[in-house]
């Protein structure tokens, strides 16, 4: 018999690992209610209808579609087989897919559930998501988001607030990151001059691999594209913007003059990095005028958080989408939002060697067997212990002394009570630190009082 496995691009998670995984969605659910943002939760599945179209060819692409029940062949004819149309196909396959992100399901909650809620509304959402992507390092087909989004508002203080909490979260989990920022109007500005506006795709996503393939990898893509050299040339200024924030800011808004979305998008940044205190900021706050995002619902600022200990690709993203809750028929609502990707933060914190100690203990005490009736002799004070909120365990079996301590340690449990019945009831209770050997012999009351 082979030996069963899971689907690539899937892990499970031990122990261990759901303790750490817990220590970053803590870290990160306490942050966003420290701001008032309260969470929901939508269904792992949706109807391809509200998934479909929203993320841009790729992202259609990289849905996974469930197969309806029943008799899922009976709208599919010969013709269809024979002509091997993929998408006609599916779309009579299927009526439902798995989210491809929390974003989108976010817009349809919002639109779905308007009349209950108070605008401006702050929800965040720690839930997993799935992409039938290429699985590679840092790259996985199931994967948990972290979001948060206020609707309801286009203050650009959210995008202040925001960033504040991407700063705060990598403050506590102590990864060093650098924040790039950009803006969709500036890019928009920037096709406009050079008079790409049909080719705004093109070139938004040669200009968004620069850091990967450099500046003449960006300018052969563009090539390969159709792009002529003349704008080639017009373009170069726009990617090659040097100096402080400011000063990258005051060049791109000279460079824009002439296109009044442009010069719009250059207003907001500024807003945006006037407002945030970068003195008080742990993360590198950096304008990049390069930054796209591949989503294509983003309107105004977008957001990308790189570590800069580790290769592994952005762990933090969003972005301003004015238009999103226009799709499922709500106008006039606009959006900011951010999603941790904390698959990535994990591989980082883990290559870092930077998880807390204490992640990795649950157990803080456990108490040795020596039969059944040193066993039923201890359960008071455990029943004490555990609801005075101390993680206590009793060995279940009266197995061999060294076995239950091989146990204790093999599970980092710090401390083990060792307790015959005279012992007991006596009172008197032999205390062993694990990790220093030192042992003490305590009265029960001198127990409670050393853990409650």
């Amino acid at each position: 018999m082979s030996k069963p496995s899971i689907p690539k691009g899937t892990r499970d998670f031990g122990a261990v690992e759901m303790q750490r995984r817990n220590y970053i969605f803590d870290t990160i659910r306490s942050v966003y209610r420290l701001h008032g943002y309260r969470q929901i939760e939508t269904p792992s599945m949706e109807l391809l209808s509200t998934l479909m179209g929203k993320y841009g060819e790729e992202g259609d692409r990289l849905l996974f579609k469930i197969l309806d029940s029943g008799d899922f062949l009976s709208d599919i004819t010969q013709e269809d087989l024979s002509e091997r149309n993929l998408p006609r196909i599916a779309s009579k396959l299927c009526e439902k897919g798995l989210r491809y992100d929390l974003t989108v399901p976010f817009a349809r909650y919002v639109v779905q559930h308007r009349n209950d809620l108070t605008f401006p509304f702050k929800r965040f959402q720690i839930q997993p998501v799935w992409r039938a992507d290429r699985p590679q390092k840092g790259r996985y087909r199931e994967f948990y988001q972290c979001d948060a989004d206020v609707v309801g508002t286009d203050s650009l203080l959210c995008e202040v607030e925001l960033i504040e909490i991407i700063d705060e979260v990598f403050r506590r989990l102590n990864i060093g990151c650098c924040l790039h920022i950009n803006n969709r109007k500036i890019l928009a500005g920037i096709a406009e001059v050079v008079g790409l506006s049909d080719q705004l795709t093109d070139l938004t996503v040669a200009m968004d691999k620069l850091d990967k393939v450099g500046l003449e990898g960006v300018l052969k893509e563009l090539r390969e594209k159709g792009i002529s050299e003349s704008s080639i040339e017009r373009i170069q200024p726009f990617i090659l913007l040097e100096g402080s924030n400011e000063e990258r800011l005051a060049s791109l808004e000279a460079l824009l003059v002439s296109s009044t979305i442009g010069t719009k998008g250059v207003e907001e940044l500024r807003y945006i990095l006037h407002h945030v205190d970068t003195q008080a900021l742990t993360c590198q706050l950096l304008f990049d005028p390069s930054l796209a995002r591949g989503l294509g619902y983003y309107t105004g600022a977008i957001m990308e958080v790189k570590a800069t200990e580790v290769e592994i690709g952005s762990i933090t993203g969003g972005g301003r989408y004015d238009n999103l809750t226009g799709i499922f028929g709500l106008q006039g609502i606009s959006g900011v939002g951010i999603s941790f990707g904390a698959d990535r933060i994990y591989d980082v914190l883990q290559q870092l060697e930077r998880f807390p100690e204490e992640t990795t203990a649950s157990t803080q005490i456990l108490f040795i067997n020596f039969g059944e009736k040193e066993a039923s002799l201890l359960q008071p004070v455990i029943r004490q212990m555990r609801k005075n909120n101390v993680a206590v365990e009793l060995y279940p079996d009266n197995a061999k002394l060294k076995k239950q301590m091989g146990y204790a340690d093999s599970l980092s449990i710090p401390y083990v009570v060792l307790a015959g019945s005279d012992e007991i009831k006596n009172g008197s209770y032999t205390l062993k630190n694990m990790l220093s050997g030192e042992q003490k012999v305590l009265s029960k009351e001198e127990l409670l009082e050393h853990f409650i």
